[in-house]
């Protein structure tokens, strides 16, 4: 009999929903194999009255999965692509990427701005957002509105938009559309005003590094064109050495045999904003993302993400 395999989970509404899909995908292609699920809630869970960015991002969302494949309570984690760190544990890698869902950026408005979309919202009117990426763009191409830091789950986040705390919340697409809530969907926004965040929209599964079986049973999950898109954005943000919690933001599209990466840094008041591409064959992705990370670093980037981590990183 072969042994179960064992998924360690954040306990959230979502992660459990991406598990759960990822269990039944693995039983529909192993037949017989037994699977387990192991949640558990992780720090970013945990600590709800505090900016992600001043709690620092290093696995904020993914050391505690980690640690239990590191101790063999669990073979695999299955994360948002977008919450797992561009450098890994030692003993532990990146094993399969899932088909992407809509990466975009959705706007979501109060029930009194039904007829408004993000170009047309009042001065003043209130942004739920907890990313920095997302607070830097829009603050770049809309000064006159007020940003507000927003923590929970999605579903608290929406009960908090629907209580009158905001008059909308920018959230990700793929998100509502995995929580069944695709329908408070009222605006995705374009790539020319929010580029995305690393990752954003797909599934990491993570092992331990060199386990044959579990990458065998795993493997099934791949997708080629989202992982060289992926790959190509993790390089990128890596080489920046930034986080999840930094204003980087990318977009990836294929032109043929050629993948175009677009890459974007930008300070907290949206005041500088540097964004560029990159282009190359897509059986080489992380040529490609550290290519555009050299180009903007030349155009002034790593002095912007010096400040940043300045201001918003805890003291030591």
């Amino acid at each position: 009999m072969a042994n179960p395999l064992r998924i360690a989970s954040r306990r959230s509404q979502l992660a459990m929903v991406q598990t759960h899909w990822v269990r039944d995908e693995l039983a529909k292609a192993h037949a017989g194999l037994e699977i387990r699920i192991e949640a558990m809630a992780t720090q970013g869970d945990k600590i709800l009255d505090v900016a992600l960015a001043k709690i620092g991002d290093k696995g904020l969302f993914t050391k505690e999965l980690e640690a239990q494949m590191l101790v063999n309570q669990a073979d695999i984690a299955v994360h948002s692509l977008k919450d797992l760190p561009t450098n890994l544990p030692e003993g532990l890698m990146l094993g399969c990427i899932t088909e992407r869902e809509d990466p975009a950026d959705a706007l979501v408005v109060h029930a009194k701005h039904q007829d408004k979309t993000l170009a047309t919202l009042p001065a003043g009117a209130v942004v739920g957002t907890s990313s920095l990426r997302r607070l830097a763009q829009l603050r770049h191409h809309f000064p006159h509105l007020v940003f507000k830091d927003v923590r929970g789950n999605v579903i608290t986040r929406l009960e908090k938009l629907d209580a009158g705390e905001y008059d909308c919340l920018i959230l990700a697409a793929a998100g509502l559309g995995r929580l069944g809530l695709g329908d408070r969907i009222h605006e995705l926004i374009d790539p020319s005003i929010s580029l995305h965040a690393v990752g954003q929209g797909a599934l990491g599964i993570e092992c331990r590094a060199g386990d044959a079986t579990v990458l065998e049973q795993i493997k099934v999950l791949e997708h080629t064109p989202t992982a060289r898109r992926c790959l190509a954005e993790r390089a990128f943000l890596r080489e920046l050495e930034g986080g999840c919690q930094v204003p980087i933001g990318v977009n990836t599209r294929f032109e043929g045999d050629t993948l175009v990466l677009t890459g974007m840094v930008a300070s907290l008041d949206g005041l500088r904003l540097i964004r560029d591409e990159a282009r190359g064959p897509q059986e080489d992705p992380e040529a490609i993302g550290i290519a555009l990370a050299h180009s903007l670093k030349a155009q002034g980037a790593g002095e912007i993400l010096e400040e940043i981590f300045a201001t918003v990183r805890p003291e030591a």
